[in-house]
Formats: structure tokens, sequence, C-alpha cells
């Protein structure tokens, strides 16, 4: 959620840019912290380059945002704030707080370093998004709209994401606001254990069809045979890539939620590239294909390395690129490339 400086069409315009660059930054799969520190840089480049110009319009800087990723498998929420109020947290007992988190300058500012901050979030949770201007107006300040926000959260407990929205703004939201509102409500749900698989992956390439065959075995109890031979193309390339080039230690994770997500991670920060291999090369076609039967795919870094992941549909429902099928791409693999 963010907000920008000031009214009108200007302002409008403005939130349409920011807006498509965190959508942008989001998809490289960055944490939140190093996406801020991204948009931080942007909006003062905005600015800069819109006083070479000459322009009268006034500039970006001052705008604020927070941004949150959710973790289904550890019930984790990490967020970081750029000169915007942190969240609401309702629990499902309906125990509302709002975490203390670093606050970091309004966005254009720099100079400080913008710092994250880790809550957990039991199933059913409600995180609650929100501007300034929801909480303050002419009639209260900040700690009163909080107070007020906190006993409307509060007598919600078994209300949608939806309907909790609807009362908070009926509430609080007066018939003339001296400022934008917005309000953004999710309700968490933690991924079933029973529907995820982890393996350790030793440095050993005779390890890479023991894995495959054990995913395959797991996607079958899943009901996900369909996938099967594509899933298998995917996990033997990304296994292939952290024995070869990566370092320990590697494991391997397959996720079912509403797509099936496959991971390798491995310790070595170093990220694969796609490319286009000519009709010569011996290699370096093992990403394209993966890039070809994957839904997505992409690199998250973590503190002891990085994770390769590709998302695929529940069913064979993939739109085919004109090549072979999996199946045959499969039995023209072997498990190192020689």
């Amino acid at each position: 959620v963010g907000d920008v400086v000031g009214h009108g069409l200007h302002a409008a315009a403005t939130m349409g840019r920011l807006r498509t660059a965190v959508h942008n930054f989001s998809a490289l799969d960055l944490p939140p912290d190093e996406l801020l520190a991204h948009l931080d840089e942007l909006v003062s480049r905005f600015d800069q380059d819109q006083a070479a110009a000459g322009t009268d319009a006034p500039g970006i800087s001052g705008a604020s945002c927070l941004y949150a990723i959710y973790d289904p498998v550890s019930g984790r929420c990490t967020m970081a704030g750029a000169g915007h109020p942190g969240p609401a947290v309702v629990l499902p007992d309906s125990t509302v707080t709002f975490p203390d988190m670093p606050l970091g300058p309004p966005l254009g500012l720099g100079g400080e370093p913008i710092e994250t901050a880790e809550v957990e979030l039991p199933e059913g949770s409600r995180l609650a998004l929100f501007t300034d201007g929801l909480i303050r107006d002419r009639g209260r300040d900040c700690d009163e709209g909080l107070g007020v926000l906190r006993g409307i959260l509060a007598g919600l407990s078994g209300d949608s994401p939806e309907e909790t929205c609807q009362a908070v703004f009926e509430t609080m939201a007066s018939a003339h606001p001296g400022d934008d509102i917005a309000l953004l409500v999710a309700r968490t749900h933690l991924l079933d254990p029973g529907h995820v698989a982890e393996w350790e992956l030793p440095s050993d390439p005779a390890a890479v069809a023991r894995i495959r065959n054990e995913a395959a075995e797991q996607l079958s109890a899943w009901g996900l045979e369909e996938v099967g031979f594509t899933t298998e193309l995917i996990l033997s390339e990304l296994m292939t890539n952290a024995i070869r080039y990566g370092s320990a230690p590697s494991r391997v994770r397959l996720l079912r939620a509403r797509t099936l997500i496959c991971e390798v991670a491995d310790g070595s920060s170093t990220s694969p590239h796609l490319r286009r291999a000519a009709t010569t090369d011996e290699g370096g076609r093992g990403l394209f294909l993966v890039a070809q039967y994957a839904l997505r795919w992409g690199t998250r870094y973590t503190p002891n390395g990085k994770i390769i992941w590709a998302e695929q549909p529940l069913t064979a429902s993939m739109p085919s690129q004109g090549g072979p099928t999996a199946e045959e791409l499969l039995d023209q693999w072997a498990d190192i490339p020689g």
C-alpha cells in the first residue's frame, strides 16, 4: 500500500507510475527492504529528471509505501516501510496489535537504510494495510484513529476481508475526507504440511535420478500424475545446475498450492541466466526449456544463497510452445548432460 503527496491529476499519474514500478520490482522476487530501496532510487531519479527538464510539476519525493511478503509455509510475514504507517494484525482470537517496525524515511529522501520486521501470523489471521487518511482526519489525530480502528477490527472476527473493509469504511471514513484513503485486508492461510515435500540434494550426480523418482511418487500421491513428465524435466535441469554450478548445502522442495512450485536451493549467490543456444551448441538449453514449460520461474536470494523456482499449473493445460512434448524432451536428457 502506498500514498503520494498532493491531490488531483498529477498525484493520480504519480501513483500510477509508482504502482507500475512496484509491480515490476515484485516480479524480481526481491525482499521488502531491497524493493523499497530500488523504489527510493527510482523516485529520486524521477525528481532529478523532472528538475532537469524545468517543469513546474511538483516532485514525487515524499511518497510513502508499506510492502509485505507472506510465506504460507512458515506463517511469517516480512514487512518494510518508507514513511508509511505500519499495519494492523488481527489474530484468530480477535486480538488486535500494531506491530513495532522500523519506519524508514519517505521515498526519494534516501540517506537511511530500510529495515525489515517479521511477524508470525497464525492460520486465519487478518492483516490490514492502510494509508494515514484512514486514521487521521480533521476531528481526530493518529493515536485516536488507531484506537477506533482497533475497536472495529476486534469486533469483526468472523467477517471476510471484503466485509471488514466495508465495516471500517462505514465507521471511519467521513463523507468528505481530507485525504485519500486506501485499505487492504488479507486473511492468512497456512499451506498444509502434507502439501510440502523436501529432499536434501547431495553433490552427487547419481542423486538426481533418485530424487526425481521420489518426486514422481509424491506427485502420484497428490494426484498430479498429469504434470509428472514436465515436473521431472524441470527438476532435472534445476538439480543439475545446483550440482554443477552451485555450492552445498542444496535442497529440493515441492509445494502443492493453487499451482505446483518446484524449488531448488543451494549455497551460491550466483544466478543462472536464460539464453538461446545456437544450433551447434552442445549445451545451454536447460533454462530455456524450463521457461518453455513453466508458467513462471525466477531466482530468490536468501541469507544463505539462492532458490531457483518454477511454477506450473496443477493440470497439463499448459499451452505448447510448438516444440517437442515434455516426454520427448525428457527422453533426450541425461541427468548430467555431456
